[in-house]
């Protein structure tokens, strides 16, 4: 009874395997899975009929699968689970001793079957043990150390390194992630404990905020106090060895279920204590001045989701009501094109000595037609505008005279900003123009800034040089990252760097006074042809010597929890278009965009050590499928989705509303809902500067806790996943991270890339930890876990402190 009972499971699943099969041979596809299917549904007939040749049949198929499965993916443990976890298992319930007793008692004789079938799920799984120890995704190394603890503590340009404060988003304005504290080093680092968890009280709510509700705050700590704000804007001061309140300003941001991107990733600051104005001001300026200084000398800077840009007293939180117009400034102030919710804020403000500097997010495919992307330059006591920068009329940096509007649907820079006060250099990562995935209305303005690092000087605004990280930008391969500045070797001469990771995987690492090359720049030839009349794709694509970008896929890279979802990843990558390489134009058929617009590199950008010139980077993998929707001729308005348009990256359709096509962007995931390309989907990187070169990779982070058709998985299988957030490094050697999709903060030996120390957290790390030095003397690391609402991880509110006891 129980083989025909396995017969029949064998037969049956045979069937839907040929079905699916069949259907992925037909477009194009592999034909093996037939042959798998065949092998299993004769197993099954001869299970039935209770012979042994249904547990020869069943071992051969096995046999078969393996050696196949060793051809196309070697040793990879991970992706042998979808060829053949399933038909392993059912061939260990087939050695049970009942089944060959039962065959046994039916034929009156033993036979082959049962010892090849035992034989072969045996030395299958000694394999399968073996392969246990085996990864090729990994790299075991170790960087070079470069200098003693101690050395360096001030950078080349005069910016000493973090280390009892942590003044600006990334420690500093160049951007680093840095910090010269070494009080929790790799010896030690185990000893961590929490020492205080702080709830803000601001969570979602449903039918109030975006889908894509995100706490990504790196606080700031000067002044004697921790800054940041919450995914409303509220500004919170907290007590940094206590986490204590001190004091909070809400600055009722305007609630819009329909915004993109519901975040805010940090506040800044500015010391005015004794300031004067200069005596070149006019009367009027220098009165305006001298008030806003009494007001506020030391104030906190910030801007909101729903376009204001206001500051708070540091000491007391209370508004300066002397910058802009009664506290604030209406960045919305000379746009045109200002639909719902198009325009946001969700990057701190780069705040120099004088100036607030920022640029701002604007929702990627909701309209044809945005907003400026303008650079504006605020006066940072009063709310002035000092200069702005137009991609679409670059030359022009002078503020908006009377009645004048700024370019509309030009470039935008939505990331962090860094820059050098020594070179006068403020470095802006440029994306793209709307529509991201359709090109043809493009000025040649908009197509000389797209995915460019533009070098502004700081007092004019005037462009100093400009890079492009792409051409033709189709696939929203906007530069997403905050740069990062140090200096590197060249020719053997010290020289100022800057490094700008990029959504395709390419680290660009220029010389920052003249944006040259320092490592290797090269190009390489992309397919050119599209079904969109009017397209002009760039017949190259500029590739770095440092990059972090995928391999090609292949059909043999598809994954799944099973032989089904296998199949159907197959299946759709062979039915969708894809040229071999990471610039396939999206089309009206379907494009499989690799990577997908998530990126290799995102806002967390990556961090360095500046000193001993390692990089510490994150990179992460997922395709995407990308598909243009015509719209009928004469009616650019309709909507060609059933959807409001909210909802972050999760949403099924982006209307471009006004424009010929509206677009789909889909995650490329099994109908499971698993990824789509095998793991790892996340690693962890360690580069030596000095020569380009990769010491270490591991796999970043651990499946538990993530759903499949709902289920939560139980099991902390390291396969690296998705890292959206950024990381910390020290001078003790250790960097710091919480943005893997397990709701689990790390340490790592920098050096080496092993893991140290981990903690759970009561929610997502979807932020970049920072640290600093507590008036108790002791070191803390703070990190911001309030999950990420298109991610899925954890919601929720904490801002937690560790320390050594």
């Amino acid at each position: 009874m129980f083989s025909i009972i396995m017969g029949a499971i064998c037969g049956l699943f045979g069937l839907w395997v040929l079905w699916l099969g069949y259907g992925l041979a037909a477009a194009g596809g592999s034909w093996f899975y037939i042959v798998i299917a065949l092998g299993l549904i004769l197993s099954g007939i001869g299970l039935i009929r209770r012979h042994q040749s249904g547990l020869g049949v069943y071992a051969v198929t096995l046999i078969i699968t393996f050696l196949w499965t060793l051809y196309e993916v070697g040793f990879d443990k991970w992706q042998w689970i979808p060829r053949g976890a399933l038909l392993l298992a059912f061939g260990l319930i087939l050695c049970i001793p009942v089944f060959a007793s039962e065959i046994r008692a039916r034929s009156g004789r033993s036979g082959p079957g049962y010892p090849l079938l035992g034989g072969t799920v045996a030395v299958i799984i000694v394999l399968a043990v073996g392969s246990w120890f085996i990864d090729p995704a990994q790299i075991r190394g170790a960087l070079t150390k470069q200098a003693n603890i101690g050395d360096g503590l001030v950078d080349p340009s005069g910016v000493a390194y973090p280390a009892e404060d942590w003044t600006a988003y990334g420690g500093t304005n160049l951007g680093q992630r840095y910090s010269a504290l070494r009080d929790i080093d790799t010896g030690n680092v185990k000893g961590l404990t929490l020492a205080w968890e702080h709830h803000t009280g601001d969570l979602r709510k449903a039918d109030e905020d975006s889908k894509e509700y995100t706490f990504e705050a790196t606080p700031i700590k000067v002044n004697g106090l921790l800054y940041f704000c919450t995914p409303h804007n509220i500004i919170q001061a907290l007590v940094p060895e206590t986490g204590a309140v001190k004091w909070s300003f809400d600055p009722m941001m305007k609630r819009d279920a329909f915004y993109q991107h519901q975040t805010c990733r940090g506040v800044s600051w500015n010391d005015s204590t004794g300031y004067t104005a200069p005596p070149s001001d006019t009367p009027e300026d220098q009165a305006a001045i001298t008030a806003a200084v009494a007001e506020c000398p030391k104030r906190i800077v910030a801007s909101s989701v729903d376009a204001r840009l206001y500051t708070v007293n540091a000491d007391t939180g209370e508004l300066c009501t002397t910058f802009g117009e009664n506290g604030y400034v209406n960045l919305l102030e000379g746009m045109t094109d200002t639909e719902r919710a198009s325009y946001q804020q969700t990057s701190a403000p780069l705040v120099t000595k004088d100036l607030i500097i920022l640029g701002s997010a604007i929702a990627d495919n909701y309209y044809e037609n945005n907003p400026s992307g303008v650079i504006r330059a605020y006066d940072v006591r009063t709310g002035k505008v000092v200069w702005k920068f137009d991609a679409g009329k670059p030359d022009d940096t002078a503020p908006l005279a009377p009645g004048e509007t700024y370019v509309p649907n030009s470039n935008v820079a939505w990331t962090q900003f860094a820059a050098d006060e020594t070179l006068g250099m403020v470095y802006i990562p440029f994306g793209n123009a709307s529509p991201d995935q359709v090109g043809i209305a493009r000025t040649p303005e908009q197509e000389a800034f797209v995915d460019a690092l533009a070098a502004l000087d700081l007092e004019t605004g005037q462009l100093k040089w400009k890079f492009q990280t792409s051409y033709h930008d189709l696939w929203d391969r906007d530069n997403p990252s905050q740069p990062v500045l140090l200096n590197l070797p060249k020719d053997g001469v010290d020289t100022p760097a800057i490094i700008i990771p990029t959504k395709i995987g390419n680290l660009w690492v220029l010389d920052r006074r003249d944006g040259t090359p320092i490592l290797p720049v090269s190009e390489v030839q992309v397919s050119t042809d599209s079904d969109i009349p009017g397209e002009k794709l760039s017949a190259v694509q500029p590739m770095s010597s440092l990059t972090f970008a995928p391999a090609p896929l292949r059909e043999a890279d598809m994954w799944g929890a099973s032989p089904i979802d296998q199949i159907q990843c197959r299946t759709t990558f062979v039915s969708n278009r894809y040229d071999g390489n990471s610039w396939t134009p999206p089309t009206t058929t379907g494009s499989i965009v690799w990577p997908g617009n998530i990126g290799v590199f995102n806002w967390g950008s990556v961090t360095v050590d500046p000193v001993n010139k390692w990089l510490i980077g994150t990179p992460q993998y997922l395709p995407y499928i990308y598909k243009l929707y015509p719209r009928p001729e004469g009616d650019l308005t309709k909507p060609m989705f059933q959807d409001d348009m909210s909802g972050g990256e999760a949403k099924p359709g982006n209307e471009n509303l006004g424009g010929p096509y509206a677009v789909s962007i889909q995650h490329f995931r099994s109908g499971l809902g698993v990824p789509c390309n095998t793991p790892p989907w996340g690693i962890r990187v360690g580069v030596d500067l000095t020569n380009g070169k990769t010491a270490w990779k591991y796999r970043n982070g651990t499946v538990a806790g993530q759903k499949f058709m709902g289920v939560s998985f139980p099991i902390p299988f390291e396969m690296g996943m998705l890292a959206h957030g950024g990381t910390l490094t020290t001078a003790g050697g250790v960097a710091f991270t919480a943005a893997a999709l397990d709701d689990i903060m790390r340490a790592y030996d920098m050096q080496t890339g092993e893991t140290l120390w981990q903690a759970r957290l009561p929610a997502g790390g979807q932020a970049t930890p920072m640290t600093y030095r507590g008036a108790d003397g002791k070191q803390y690391i703070v990190v911001a876990a309030g999950g990420h609402g298109s991610l899925g991880t954890t919601p929720g509110d904490s801002v937690l402190a560790y320390r050594l006891e």
